[in-house]
C-alpha cells in the first residue's frame, strides 16, 4: 500500500511541475539601416501540462558589421 501511495504522489508531482524554461533564444534579427544588425533574444518557457509556449524577459543588442581589411 505504501508503494502505491509513493507512486501516486510521484506521478502527481510530475504533472504539477510541468513548466520548464528552455533559455534565451534569438527571436528576431533585423537590419538597423546603418550596416548593422539588431538582435532580440527572449526567454522561452514551455508549459507541458497546458501545451503553451510563452516568451518573456527580452533583451536587445546591436551588432556592427564591418569588412575585413585586405
Amino acid at each position: 500500500m505504501n508503494l502505491f501511495k509513493l507512486a501516486f504522489t510521484t506521478c502527481f508531482a510530475c504533472l504539477i511541475v510541468g513548466c520548464t524554461t528552455a533559455g534565451p533564444y534569438v527571436t528576431n534579427i533585423s537590419s538597423d539601416g546603418a550596416n548593422g544588425l539588431n538582435i532580440e533574444k527572449c526567454k522561452v518557457e514551455l508549459n507541458a501540462f497546458l501545451g503553451v509556449v510563452n516568451t518573456g524577459d527580452c533583451t536587445n543588442s546591436s551588432l556592427k558589421l564591418t569588412s575585413p581589411a585586405r
